[in-house]
């Protein structure tokens, strides 16, 4: 269709150049006409490049809308997808919280964070659907662009009028070169010649009104059209920034969780190798230097009094057990997180993190209120 218009319009061109061509031969076309006709062409030709602009603009506002739609409605099967596996996430961490399992707390990130993550996805689908896809709908099938683009088949159809009229003022001038023409011949040609007067001023006011309303219509789909462009980047630029960040938060979590078994078993393991090397060098000391209990001391050395903050079983030979504030003769710390001590008259190792340290006294002093009933 756009073609079949494009080459109506070159024929139309042609003949009226033609027309100017044969009326300047019979010198009944002034510079004035000339340039009239001119000034025609260039609005014709104004409005064809504005016709073509604006319907390329509408076409793309229509695949951006188009597009939008798909978008919104292909998230939204993704969206109930991945909330019913959050949904699954977070039940299964629920019910496997009693065990404190790593996977369990990872279930209920995990879980958690993509329930987050889409309800960031659904404000942007709100703001493509609000924001952008309905006022593009609204400026494609609005007043305006079809007013103006009715205005401007109004001037191409007036136009036609005007070169059907100018060939009729053509043949009429021809005959009148006939010296023979009648009196009613020559009143018919000023007739038609008045006619095509009017029809030109009409035709040129009406170029003028469609073309301002096309130019119009064209800058308010080039302007709204980037303006939703940017919308649309600015709100994917928000949403995916904050899915990075929950991505970020749940990568550290599950990370931490991962690490956190195998560090307390690799640290328990040295730590009770280190206390039980350290300790059987502790009792072989004690053997040699001919000491038959822990609770005897050398005198010279000081020690300290903790108190139990916390319970600790021993799950080893040589450890030793407490319970809350139970007092605690601390002979030893060693820098591996264990200290040695006497409570109750057992001695033993244990945490120096479930003690704390009551007073510092000379190991004289632990001696005599030791002996104290």
């Amino acid at each position: 269709m756009e073609n079949i218009r494009r080459q109506a319009s070159k024929l139309r061109e042609q003949v009226a150049k033609q027309q100017q061509a044969v009326l300047r031969q019979l010198g009944h076309l002034n510079r004035e006409g000339l340039t009239v006709d001119e000034a025609e062409l260039q609005c014709q030709q104004q409005l064809e490049n504005l016709y073509n602009s604006t319907r390329a603009a509408k076409h793309f506002q229509r695949k951006i809308v188009h597009g939008i739609e798909a978008f919104v409605s292909m998230s939204s099967k993704q969206m109930e997808i991945v909330r019913k596996l959050a949904q699954d996430c977070c039940k299964y961490g629920d019910e496997k919280q009693s065990n404190n399992s790593p996977l369990a707390r990872a279930a209920v990130h995990f879980g958690t964070s993509h329930h987050s993550m889409e309800e960031e996805r659904e404000t942007l689908l709100g703001i493509l659907r609000d924001q952008v896809s309905e006022p593009l709908r609204a400026q494609i099938t609005g007043a305006p662009l079809e007013d103006a683009r009715h205005l401007t088949h109004r001037y191409d159809k007036l136009r036609q009028e005007v070169e059907a009229q100018a060939g009729e003022v053509l043949r009429r001038q021809l005959k009148s070169r006939d010296s023979s023409i009648a009196a009613e011949s020559s009143m018919r040609l000023q007739n038609a010649e008045a006619r095509l007067s009017e029809l030109k001023s009409t035709m040129m006011a009406l170029g003028k009104e469609a073309t301002s309303a096309m130019l119009s219509v064209e800058s308010q789909q080039q302007q709204k059209t980037f303006q939703k462009l940017l919308t649309m980047v600015d709100a994917e630029k928000s949403y995916h920034q904050k899915v990075l960040g929950i991505l970020e938060n749940l990568h550290a979590e599950i990370i931490l969780e991962k690490q956190q078994p195998k560090e307390s078993s690799l640290h328990s393991e040295r730590m009770k190798g280190d206390v039980y090397n350290h300790h059987q060098h502790v009792l072989e000391n004690i053997s040699s230097n001919g000491s038959d209990d822990h609770g005897h001391i050398n005198q010279n050395e000081k020690y300290y009094i903790g108190k139990a903050v916390h319970s600790f079983d021993a799950q080893a030979d040589g450890e030793l057990s407490l319970s809350v504030d139970d007092y605690v003769v601390v002979r030893q710390v060693a820098p591996n997180g264990w200290s040695e001590g006497e409570c109750n008259g057992k001695a033993g190792w244990f945490p120096s993190a479930y003690v704390e340290m009551q007073e510092n006294a000379p190991a004289s002093k632990l001696l005599e209120d030791s002996s104290k009933p």
